[in-house]
């Protein structure tokens, strides 16, 4: 096992604890558990990259960690009333559609490689630091309003379109069939 993995196992093991503490209102402990899983998320990468240490379990297993701390993330932010309904909602629906997307691909393709795209990677991007910023206003008590829905509505625009993206390039690979 090397260290871009354990990094990435550690970014799933940190998620119920994320949810935890959130749940417990303990925001102080929340955001420090979702800054460590979010740099945690740069660092795997990018030492798999300079080490030249990517492996194919690691290809698996960090898209499963994105999507575990962030839906882990958005419901329980919704839940508890932090982040809106509408926007948790559309966050999980993407992940969902993706899922299943992969799913039936896997059904009817042998050997599929589903490989990032800029705006899948801006999406992530975006739903971590809406995440961020959310959990810094609350530690901080600042008056983010305009920042959150500024976050909130880009977040939403690049969900949908990289959802629609995927949903493209899949229907496109099952023409192939």
């Amino acid at each position: 096992m090397n260290i871009p993995n354990l990094l990435t196992i550690l970014r799933i093991l940190l998620t119920p604890l994320l949810v935890i503490f959130l749940i417990d209102k303990r925001f102080d402990l929340a955001f420090a558990v979702f800054a460590a899983a979010g740099i945690s998320d740069g660092l795997d990468g990018f030492l798999a990259r300079v080490m030249k240490q990517k492996t194919r379990i690691g290809a698996i297993l960090d898209p499963i960690a994105d999507k575990a701390l962030l839906a882990s993330a958005y419901i329980t932010l919704a839940v508890i009333g932090l982040v809106p309904n509408w926007l948790a909602v559309i966050v999980i629906s993407r992940d969902i559609i993706i899922v299943f997307g992969v799913l039936v691909l896997l059904l009817f393709q042998s050997g599929i490689e589903i490989h990032p795209t800029i705006i899948s990677k801006l999406t992530t991007l975006f739903q971590l630091l809406t995440v961020f910023t959310v959990l810094f206003s609350t530690v901080t008590h600042l008056g983010l309003e305009q920042v959150l829905f500024c976050c909130y509505i880009v977040t939403a625009i690049l969900t949908i379109a990289s959802g629609l993206d995927y949903l493209y390039k899949g229907i496109l690979m099952l023409g192939n069939e």
